[in-house]
């Protein structure tokens, strides 16, 4: 087997001992941040952090491609198993997270019913709603604009936020639910988790307050997942780069 480091890795990456995170603020590092410091607090879960700026092509570079081919932030490096285990993709590291490291399933479902409707919000998310969201706000950058993509991802986003309004709303269910899934009012999960650092942008990707009132219960939703100081700390200073 290829040694997973090399003379190039960063020594803090190939010296950790126990988890090892690489990412950046952005959406997809917050929900891996956010998912490690809900465990911290439940578990006591520790882990070392380095920070990539993705604006430099760091993740591009051979190093970081032995870990994750795909280069691409963030990914996880279990270091507690022989070979240290690299794990990439938001979903499944948060899936991975919490089989090993989440033995009370205070973040996922006992009952296979519950634990496949997260996997279900879980993957929604990340197959429309990122892709989504993530194109929006990349044609939006564009200094020459196209006006047709700009119409697509904007449309396509909005409607998977009606999506999630659907389901927050109980609209063809039995009430309003606090959470994307779990019975009754549903249990806050690695599905909010995963899709809550993208859609708390939406003023970012360029949606007025007079289009969001469409979505009443998604907005009570953001703000409410927003109030955990966990949550707080996974978008915080300490994941910001030093410049």
């Amino acid at each position: 087997m290829a040694p997973l480091y090399t003379d190039e890795t960063p020594d803090e990456v190939k010296n950790a001992k126990g988890l090892h995170l690489l990412t950046m603020n952005t959406p997809n590092g917050q929900a891996v941040q956010i998912l490690l410091e809900e465990l911290k607090d439940v578990y006591g879960t520790e882990w070392t952090t380095t920070l990539i700026d993705i604006m430099t092509n760091e993740q591009k570079k051979d190093w970081f491609l032995r870990i994750d081919p795909n280069g691409r932030i963030p990914v996880i490096i279990d270091n507690t198993v022989s070979p240290p285990f690299p794990s990439h993709e938001t979903s499944a590291e948060m899936l991975y997270l919490i089989k090993r490291f989440d033995k009370d399933d205070t973040f996922g479902f006992k009952s296979d019913r519950e634990r496949n409707e997260a996997l279900q919000w879980t993957f929604f998310w990340h197959g429309s709603g990122a892709p989504y969201q993530g194109n929006l706000g990349w044609f939006n950058r564009q200094q020459e604009k196209l006006p047709a993509g700009i119409k697509r991802f904007r449309d396509e986003t909005y409607r998977v936020f009606g999506v999630l309004e659907i389901q927050l709303s109980g609209k063809y269910n039995d009430g309003p639910k606090e959470f994307l899934a779990g019975e009754g009012k549903g249990k806050y999960s690695v599905a909010d988790i995963k899709t809550w650092p993208w859609v708390k942008g939406w003023e970012r990707s360029g949606y007025t307050k007079e289009e969001m009132e469409a979505f009443p219960h998604l907005l009570k939703w953001i703000d409410r997942i927003a109030q955990r100081p966990a949550v707080q700390r996974g978008i915080g200073e300490t994941y910001a780069l030093k410049k």
